[in-house]
């Protein structure tokens, strides 16, 4: 599974590819995306946790471009790999470190928890 870091992701909005920004898939609970979010123009963000992952599955795209995204790295992991390997996803990649390294080295203004 492929890996971005926060600083990388940085990038990547600051440069949109031609064929747009991939879908951001924050797994985290509501609670924590109400509390700290990533939020950026142009960037579409789907708050679905975890625990719902397996019964809401149907409601992504195999073949879109998704980033999954959590507190440090953990569960978006997990997800993108049950994604990659249970549903066929061609391109998902693990935001490696979380909202909390986005927080640390990019945007200081977004809270941690």
């Amino acid at each position: 599974m492929s890996q971005i870091t926060a600083t990388e992701f940085a990038a990547l909005l600051a440069s949109p590819p031609a064929s747009g920004l991939p879908l951001l898939l924050d797994v985290r609970e509501a609670w924590e995306f109400e509390l700290a979010a990533l939020r950026a123009d142009g960037l579409v963000t789907l708050n679905l946790p975890m625990s719902e992952i397996v019964e809401r599955v149907g409601e992504l795209c195999p073949s879109q471009p998704t980033i999954c995204l959590c507190h440090h790295g953990v569960r978006s992991a997990q997800v993108a790999g049950f994604l990659e390997r249970r549903h066929g996803f061609s391109s998902v990649t693990n935001f490696s470190g979380g909202i909390d390294a986005w927080s640390m080295q990019v945007d200081p203004t977004v809270p941690r928890y």
